[in-house]
C-alpha cells in the first residue's frame, strides 16, 4: 500500500486509488461503551462471511460493566479477522483499526495488540473540543502514534453524522461500517440487508436511518480515503451460518432435543441463555431464570429426574456454587448436562476476559468421588455439536456431562456448514412401560456400571432418591462392601464411555521432534503455529483433546513416538526460569499435570494468562525455543 503522506487531515480528498490485494487482514473498532463499537465489528464480520470470505471475529470488553469514556481500559469494541480461506482463530497483531477516541486506541497500543506501520483512522472530534485538556490529550496521543510510524488518518466522523442524524453517538458505528465496506470493497447490498437483519425488531424508519449512515459512511470513504483492500473470497458452495460460540451452544440444546435450560445471569454465559429465552419455547422448550446458582442446578436436577433432560448453563463463579448439587446428580445418577463457559479467576476475576482455569474443578470437584464426563469444544462449530454429543452420554450412562466452552468461544463468530437435523441427535421416547419383576433401580452392570433409569410415574418402579450411600434398591448403604461397591459402579461408566471414544487426531506427521497438545478454544492458533512450522521443514505435530475425562484411547502411544512433549494452554503454569522454580516445586498447567500424573512422561508446558485468545505467532516462538533447546 502507499500513500502519500503518513497521515491524513479530515476533509481531505482522496487522490489516486490504491486497491491491494491480500490473502488476509485484521481489522478492529473500538469506542467507548454504548457506542456501538461491538454492533459495528459483528455486523463486519457477517458482511464477509456472506461475500464468502472466512471470518474469526473476538470481542474487546472492558473489565468493568461501564467504564469511564475517553479511559484507556475501557476499550470496546471488536477485532474481525477476513481471509480467502477458511480461519480458524483470531490471528496476530491487527491491520487496521478505526476507533471513536484516541485513549482507547492507547489501551490497544500499550497492549501491544496493533501491527507496526498499523493504519489507523481517528475521530478527529477531540482536536476542537471545548475542554483544552480533552485537547490537549488528543494532540499528543495523535503526535505519540504519528512518531510511532503508525499510519493515522484523521476522521470527522461525528461531523459527518450530524447531517444525518441528531444523536452522532448512536450512529458513528454504521458510518464507520460503510467506511470499512468501501475500504475492503463489500458489496454494498449485502450491508443493507445485514442492518436490515440486525434491526429487523426494530421499526422500518430504525432500519433506514442505518442504512443512510452506512451509505454516508461509504460515500465518504469513496471520496476521502486514498487507499482499499480485495480479500478474494472462496465460497464453500454449502449454505452457511456465522454465529458466535453461545448462540451455537443454544442452538444445540435445542438440535438436542432437551427441553429445559435452568440457569442464573452471569458473564460470559449469559447471552447463550438470552438467545434460548427468545427461540427455546417456539419448539417447546423452557428457560427457567432461578433465583441463583445453586437454585438453577437443583432446577435442572430435578426436571432431568423426571425424565426431561436439562442443562444448566454457568461460568466459573456459578460452577463452584453447583458442586454441591452435582455431587447429588453423580450419587443419584440423573442425567445432567452443565455447560461452562469459563472466565479469568479466582473469585470474580475477569469476568470479561478467556481463561482455561477450570479443567480441574471440572474432573476433581465436589467432595468425595464424583466421576463426571469432561468435554471441551474447540470450535463454534464444535460448541453446537458438542451439546448433541453431550446429552446422549449423559442419558445413556445417566451422568453428569460437562462442556468447558470459554470467553474467546462464547463471543467469537465464525461462519461454518448449516447443520443438517438428524432424528438420531435426540433421545427415544420416555419408557413408561411397567418396569420387569424383580428389576432394581441400582441394577448396575457388573461390567459398565450402567444401571437402568426408572422415570418417575413407570409402575412398579417406585424407589426412594437420595443423596446418600444407597444399594441397588435405593436403600441406604450402611454395609461397607454396598459403598465399594456402588463407589465402583460410578467409576467403571467412565471406562465403558473411554472404549467407545477414538484415538485424537494427530495435526501432521504421525512422529517427530515435538508433539503439542491443546484443549478448548487454542486449537485455531496452535495448528496455524504448527503447521507455518512444518513448513518449514521443523518437526512439530499437535494434537488437541476433545475429551478430557475420559481421555481418549491411543494417547500413550502417540506421545512415545516424540522426543519432547508439551501443552500449550492458557491457565496457569510457573516458569521454569523463575529463580525461585525447580523440579520439586514448580506447578504445571492442568492439562500437563494430568497427562504426567496419567501417563508418566515428561510432559512440559506453556501458558499464558493475558486474558486476551493466545496469538499464532506466540506460539510459534514457544515451540522454535522448545525445539532449539
Amino acid at each position: 500500500m502507499t500513500t502519500t503522506t503518513a497521515t491524513r487531515k479530515a476533509g481531505a480528498k482522496a487522490q489516486a486509488k490504491t486497491c491491494v490485494t491480500l490473502k488476509e487482514h485484521i481489522v478492529e473498532i473500538i469506542s467507548d461503551s454504548g457506542e456501538g463499537a461491538q454492533r459495528c465489528g459483528q455486523s463486519l464480520g457477517s458482511i464477509a462471511a456472506r461475500m464468502g470470505n472466512g471470518v474469526w471475529t473476538t470481542e474487546i470488553i472492558p473489565a468493568e460493566i461501564r467504564p469511564p469514556a475517553r479511559s484507556v481500559a475501557g476499550a470496546s469494541g471488536n477485532r474481525i479477522r477476513i481471509g480467502s480461506g477458511y480461519v480458524t482463530n483470531g490471528g496476530d497483531e491487527t491491520d487496521l483499526v478505526i476507533a471513536f477516541n484516541e485513549q482507547v486506541l492507547l489501551g490497544r497500543v500499550n497492549a501491544r495488540e496493533l501491527k507496526p506501520g498499523c493504519i489507523i483512522l481517528l475521530e478527529n472530534m477531540w482536536r476542537t473540543h471545548s475542554d483544552p485538556n480533552i485537547v490537549k490529550s488528543y494532540t499528543e496521543a495523535y503526535d505519540r502514534l504519528v512518531n510511532a510510524d503508525y499510519k493515522v488518518y484523521e476522521i470527522p466522523m461525528e461531523e459527518e453524522c450530524l447531517r444525518f442524524t441528531t444523536n452522532a453517538r448512536r450512529g458513528k458505528n454504521m458510518f464507520a461500517l460503510g467506511i470499512l465496506c468501501h475500504i475492503y470493497n463489500f458489496d454494498l447490498q449485502a450491508g443493507r440487508e445485514q442492518i436490515a437483519l440486525t434491526f429487523g425488531k426494530k421499526e422500518q424508519s430504525v432500519i433506514d436511518a442505518n442504512v443512510v449512515l452506512l451509505e454516508a459512511g461509504h460515500r465518504w470513504a469513496r471520496a476521502n480515503i486514498d487507499f482499499s483492500f480485495r480479500i478474494p473470497a472462496t465460497p464453500t458452495g454449502k449454505p452457511q451460518i456465522s454465529i458466535n460460540g453461545n448462540v451455537s451452544l443454544a442452538l444445540g440444546v435445542m438440535a438436542s432435543g432437551m427441553d429445559l435450560c435452568a440457569m442464573y445471569p452471569i458473564t460470559p454465559a449469559t447471552s447463550a441463555s438470552h438467545y434460548l429465552s427468545e427461540v427455546f419455547e417456539k419448539v417447546g422448550g423452557i428457560v427457567h431464570q432461578a433465583e441463583d446458582e445453586i437454585a438453577a442446578c437443583a432446577f435442572a436436577i430435578g426436571a432431568s429426574y423426571a425424565g426431561k433432560c436439562a442443562v444448566t448453563i454457568t461460568s466459573g463463579p456459578g460452577y463452584s456454587l453447583k458442586q454441591e448439587g452435582l455431587g447429588l446428580a453423580v450419587m443419584a445418577e440423573i442425567p445432567l448436562v452443565v455447560v461452562n463457559v469459563q472466565r479469568g479467576g479466582p473469585s470474580t476475576g475477569q469476568p470479561t476476559k478467556v481463561e482455561q482455569g477450570d479443567m480441574l474443578t471440572a474432573i476433581f470437584g465436589s467432595h468425595g468421588d464424583a466421576p463426571k464426563v469432561v468435554m471441551a469444544p474447540s470450535t463454534i462449530e464444535d460448541c453446537f455439536y458438542s451439546v448433541i454429543t453431550a446429552r446422549r452420554i449423559a442419558e445413556t450412562f445417566n451422568t453428569v456431562v460437562v462442556i468447558l466452552s470459554d470467553a474467546s468461544l462464547s463471543s467469537s463468530q465464525q461462519p461454518f456448514d448449516r447443520p443438517q437435523f438428524q432424528e438420531s441427535w435426540l433421545a427415544p421416547p420416555i419408557d413408561q412401560s411397567p418396569v420387569p419383576e424383580g428389576a432394581r433401580p441400582y441394577d448396575w452392570d457388573p461390567v459398565t456400571g450402567i444401571a437402568p433409569r426408572f422415570i418417575p410415574g413407570r409402575p412398579g418402579g417406585m424407589h426412594t432418591v437420595t443423596g446418600l450411600a444407597h444399594d441397588r434398591d435405593s436403600h441406604v448403604a450402611y454395609d461397607p462392601d454396598i459403598n465399594q461397591e456402588s463407589l465402583r459402579a460410578r467409576s467403571l461408566k467412565l471406562a465403558a464411555l473411554q472404549k467407545t471414544l477414538l484415538p485424537p487426531e494427530v495435526f501432521g506427521d504421525k512422529q517427530g521432534e515435538l508433539l503439542v497438545i491443546g484443549w478448548g478454544s487454542t486449537k485455531g492458533a496452535i495448528e496455524e503455529a504448527v503447521a507455518g512450522l512444518i513448513a518449514e521443514g521443523r518437526k512439530v505435530s499437535s494434537t488437541h483433546l476433545r475429551f478430557l475425562q475420559p481421555m481418549q484411547p491411543g494417547l500413550k502411544e502417540i506421545m512415545r513416538r516424540f522426543k519432547k512433549v508439551m501443552t500449550v494452554e492458557t491457565n496457569w503454569s510457573d516458569r521454569a526460569d523463575d529463580e525461585l522454580i525447580d523440579e520439586e516445586n514448580r506447578r504445571y498447567s492442568a492439562l500437563a499435570m494430568l497427562l504426567r500424573a496419567r501417563y508418566l512422561i515428561d510432559v512440559d508446558c506453556w501458558t499464558e494468562v493475558r486474558g486476551q485468545p493466545v496469538k499464532p505467532r506466540t506460539i510459534r516462538q514457544v515451540l522454535l525455543d522448545k525445539l532449539d533447546k
